[in-house]
């Protein structure tokens, strides 16, 4: 493929990222009010002032706005981490017990005091991109200290993680991450971003006992979580992971495909490498062959069968774009490559929204947008679409270069 078409689609990604998903946010989502966000914004822009809001959504601004700045240098970007920042510490913090809260009120009373895990490992990940964005030692200090606090109370029976645990990091009965989920202990979900953030922290701060959790998770993700043999990855697991569903989900059989791969060159175990890469090549692969509409967009969620729901929500897409990619520079296949910009081309004409801005959350197969689908909620947020931003245009135009060497 030319350089001059990979560098137009590096282009048009880079224009969304900076002209439509990094500002709207600042003007859009941010809550002068209270200094905080609003928790739910309406594809027609209305704010609902008494939402709940999450760990989660305060998280990823964090970490986008932390990542923009560090590649552009924008002041605005560095005002908007600075805001996430002292909203993140002020409402989410557990000052008593270490960690964040689940959840709060809109007017900023705890709601869910517990830990879940994967929120935890959100804040990790938050807090060391704005260290390394701006070089400053107490997220550094905090993100520590809350990876050693999943380590000491949230690390399981036979290996990974517990999904959740209470608000002084004590055992529990419930451990649903979200409406879909099973009660089950352990999830792909929190795993892959528990991976996620160790691998960030990791890059930061380099400790060999930070290391070694990695190393033992990434091969929990490769042994119990990743079916090398479908090519998916189990959802829902027992403590003695026993798989709980035969539920697929596309976007995340993409993602961990790549973020296997930053763990990988994180961890610098040439041994390790060569099997990740065998093992995202496989997910691709089949996410690819399985997952991909004749649009180019990806669909939602499968089964044995095939897919089971044909949406086609906001964060597969993302993934997509960047999973495909990091295939290709994995494998040099083409059909990787061509499969990334497709996707793309999905996204430009059904998910982003060019009349109000930022992307749609969920489109049906026939492209009709969901009007129940918030703009902005507990999950809805810019770092999927952010991040890919961010990877997809650094990618691109890396592969560009080498295209027009060859």
């Amino acid at each position: 493929m030319s350089p001059a078409i990979l560098n137009d689609y590096a282009r048009r990604i880079e224009d969304d990222l900076r002209g439509n998903i990094l500002p709207f946010w600042i003007e859009r989502v941010v809550n002068h009010a209270d200094r905080g966000f609003h928790g739910s914004l309406t594809n027609d822009l209305e704010v609902d002032p008494a939402a709940e809001r999450g760990v989660v959504l305060t998280s990823r601004i964090l970490w986008a706005y932390s990542a923009a700045y560090s590649r552009y240098l924008d002041p605005a970007y560095l005002a908007m981490a600075d805001h996430a920042y002292r909203d993140l510490q002020a409402r989410f913090r557990d000052l008593e017990h270490g960690g964040y809260w689940w959840s709060i009120a809109a007017d900023g009373a705890v709601l869910q005091a517990h830990k879940q895990v994967l929120g935890e490992a959100f804040a990790i990940y938050a807090l060391a991109e704005y260290h390394a964005a701006t070089g400053r030692r107490e997220p550094l200090d905090q993100a520590i200290a809350t990876y050693r606090l999943i380590e000491e109370h949230a690390s399981a029976r036979h290996g990974g993680y517990l999904d959740a645990v209470g608000r002084a990091w004590e055992p529990v009965s419930r451990f649903r991450l979200s409406g879909e989920a099973l009660n089950t202990p352990k999830s792909q979900d929190t795993h892959l971003h528990v991976l996620e953030a160790y691998t960030r922290l990791l890059t930061v701060w380099p400790d060999p006992a930070l290391h070694s959790a990695l190393a033992r998770l990434a091969e929990v993700m490769l042994e119990r979580i990743v079916n090398p043999l479908t090519g998916h990855l189990g959802q829902f697991f027992a403590e003695d992971w026993t798989l709980g569903s035969d539920l697929i989900a596309y976007g995340h059989d993409i993602e961990a495909a790549w973020l296997l791969t930053l763990a990988a060159d994180a961890l610098r175990d040439e041994g390790l490498t060569k099997r990740i890469a065998a093992v995202a090549v496989k997910l691709s692969e089949t996410t690819l062959a399985e997952g991909v509409d004749a649009d180019g967009g990806l669909y939602y969620h499968g089964g044995p069968g095939g897919p089971t729901d044909t949406n086609k929500e906001w964060w597969p897409q993302a993934e997509a774009v960047v999973g495909f990619l990091n295939a290709y520079q994995l494998s040099r296949q083409e059909r990787f490559l061509t499969a990334a910009l497709r996707t793309w081309d999905f996204i430009e004409a059904r998910i982003i929204d060019h009349q109000r801005g930022e992307w749609f959350r969920t489109v049906t197969r026939e492209g009709r947008v969901l009007d129940n689908g918030l703009k902005v909620d507990f999950w809805k947020c810019p770092y999927h679409n952010g991040r890919t931003g961010l990877e997809a245009t650094r990618r691109l135009r890396e592969i560009a270069i080498e295209a027009g060497q060859a």
